[in-house]
């Protein structure tokens, strides 16, 4: 049964494209990956070119995401939702309506999914439709896209992706940007609440970055500290939330 089972891998990030593959490749050998696919259109060709049981979907590629192309697969292939830390989906798939792996995935998860997927073989793939209509309404929820900041005497909006990171100081939450540091009066748990949670990870108490930013992970001494792009702040993870960088 197994050996007749096909897989494709979309993600726009090649490391964990292939790291995941070569998890898959330990785990389950008798799998088959016929395709892995950098953004949701090559997704869409893939699945019609090779008809995969299965289909690991990243949620947030360029143009067509994750969502997107589930959408138009429904009942075609079981899906399998890959996602970064991120509460609101797993909030969403907590119904077991569809499975998802949050990352960097790890071995003990994974192996927990294929014997999911085993056993829903011989079914039909879930109907999505609830699922999807979730993580929609959780995706609206964050919608903090600009925050007021006071630049001297002025008060102008600075769009979020301009951030590099929040940290939290005496009262006050730090915005810095390419630009310079700002202080607004937002805490980091209401930042939180609005931020999208692929972008913005909390990485410390007082400390959430926008890995759009990060340009490195280095560890030495059990002490792991980001390197910003374009800025030459460092930034330390915790303890806690070191697995998120380990493919960095």
């Amino acid at each position: 049964m197994s050996s007749l089972l096909k897989a494709i891998i979309a993600d726009d990030e090649a490391p964990l494209r292939e790291h995941l593959k070569r998890l898959l490749q330990k785990l389950w050998p008798e799998l088959e990956i016929c395709a892995l696919a950098e953004n949701g259109q090559q997704a869409l060709d893939a699945i019609e070119i090779h008809k995969p049981d299965i289909v690991f979907l990243d949620i947030r590629m360029p143009s067509i995401s994750g969502m997107d192309v589930a959408k138009q697969v429904i009942g075609k292939t079981h899906v399998v939702f890959v996602t970064a830390f991120d509460q609101y989906a797993v909030d969403a798939f907590s119904c077991h309506a569809v499975d998802y792996l949050l990352k960097p995935v790890s071995e003990e998860r994974l192996t927990e999914t294929i014997q999911r997927l085993k056993e829903a073989h011989d079914t039909q793939p879930q109907a999505l439709q609830a699922v999807l209509q979730q993580l929609a309404e959780k995706k609206q929820a964050s919608s903090l896209k600009w925050l007021r900041i006071l630049d001297g005497d002025d008060v102008r909006l600075l769009h979020v992706d301009d951030v590099a990171y929040f940290k939290f100081e005496h009262k006050y939450t730090t915005v810095r940007t390419k630009d310079g540091s700002y202080l607004i009066r937002k805490s980091l748990k209401e930042l939180e609440e609005g931020l999208d949670p692929e972008l913005f990870w909390r990485i410390h108490r007082n400390t959430i970055v926008n890995v759009s930013w990060v340009n490195h992970a280095a560890e030495s001494d059990a002490a792991l500290t980001l390197t910003l792009k374009n800025i030459p702040d460092e930034l330390s993870v915790s303890r806690a939330n070191k697995h998120l960088f380990k493919q960095m």
